[in-house]
């Protein structure tokens, strides 16, 4: 099947990781990021479509009856600009789930609709104008943008309308002991991952009895609904997403309640009910085989994540969850280790070379 031992996270992938994390990717605004990202895999893949909402699927052996899924999803959270005021203070809304806490004193683009980037600040009384018996506390409805104007007239001569789509400035660096931070990897560094296979696949010279469906899905941050549209598309056999979890040994995280994640540790599997448990065993045992570390932690309900959307989607595809541990959630300051982008890489490459198209699925 393999011809030698892949190399992983070359300098054309690093290039790629720092430009397409690097670029604004709001929800129901992810076109650009996916020009992207597929350009970036169209080498190592047989053909594309792209459906109406923009997620995008780069397909390998596309003739093949039975169909696998390698899933991410390409959006991030954002603002919407909700009111403009007489004075030129610019009130927001949430789209997906950004979180008010962080938003003060945070440097943003807001995105115009003719692709003009408009910079701004959330703007925050100084802590001496404050009593400690009257705190104010970021709401969402408490926060502003200032982008220096003096009143309204000056703000739409800038080009911002109510409904443009408002992202932090913060990029992609390099930290120490090869931890990474990023505006958003939540879950665009999926995107990077299933890329990756592909690429791997293809320098392997690997051949799969099976079609190879990578997707890239808008709007999860809104409910998993660009994986919602493309399953009934597609009408894969199986898939495999992946998606970000927490690193619960940061401060302040509850194991009790989380479980027990941590950065460095490899990739994890998550056991749920939306989650397939012949394919889970198929994931687990490569990963044993391959002697790849792995973790484990546990969904009493739904993932949360596109899993769910394949998994009661069309039918009901069997599905499984491969995360990747992450500090900081929903921040500006998202942080990952690279060994386990690495090793999650090399699970899912070694994992698809193991589905077997005969695999029987059903419990009974």
């Amino acid at each position: 099947m393999k011809s030698k031992s892949p190399k992983i996270l070359n300098d054309a992938s690093m290039s790629f990781i720092k430009k397409y994390l690097d670029n604004p990717s709001p929800v129901g605004y992810e076109a650009n990021g996916q020009k992207i990202w597929l350009d970036y895999i169209k080498p190592y893949i047989d053909e594309y479509f792209v459906d109406a909402y923009g997620t995008t699927v780069g397909v390998i052996n596309p003739k093949a009856k039975y169909k696998v899924v390698l899933e991410a999803h390409a959006d991030e959270i954002s603002w919407y600009v909700k009111y403009i005021t007489e004075e030129g203070m610019i009130y927001v809304c949430k789209n997906g789930g950004s979180d008010q806490l962080i938003a003060p004193s945070m440097r943003v683009h807001i995105h115009t609709r003719n692709g003009d980037i408009v910079k701004g600040v959330f703007g925050w009384p100084a802590i001496h104008t404050r009593t400690s018996k009257e705190e104010k506390k970021p709401k969402t409805d408490t926060i502003w943008i200032d982008v220096g104007a003096k009143n309204k007239k000056e703000v739409h001569a800038l080009g911002i309308k109510i409904g443009n789509a408002v992202t932090y400035a913060d990029s992609f660096e390099i930290m120490h002991h090869d931890y990474w931070t990023a505006r958003a990897f939540d879950n665009r560094i999926g995107g990077v991952m299933i890329a990756e296979v592909a690429r791997l696949l293809k320098e392997s010279k690997t051949k799969l009895p099976f079609g190879l469906y990578l997707v890239n899905a808008v709007q999860e941050e809104v409910g998993m609904l660009g994986a919602g549209m493309i399953v009934e598309t597609i009408e894969p056999d199986i898939a495999i997403v992946t998606d970000v979890t927490h690193d619960t040994n940061t401060p302040m995280m509850n194991k009790m309640a989380d479980g027990d994640v941590s950065c460095g540790k490899g990739p994890v599997l998550n056991i749920a009910p939306s989650v397939h448990n012949k394919l889970l065993d198929i994931i687990e045992n490569v990963a044993i085989e391959k002697k790849i570390p792995y973790q484990l932690e546990v969904s009493s309900d739904g993932t949360g994540t596109d899993a769910d959307a394949f998994a009661y989607g069309s039918c009901g595809v069997p599905s499984a969850l491969v995360s990747l541990p992450l500090r900081y959630m929903h921040t500006s300051v998202e942080t990952i280790c690279k060994s386990d982008v690495e090793q999650t890489i090399i699970l899912l490459y070694e994992v698809v070379q193991k589905l077997n198209p005969k695999t029987n699925y059903k419990y009974l």
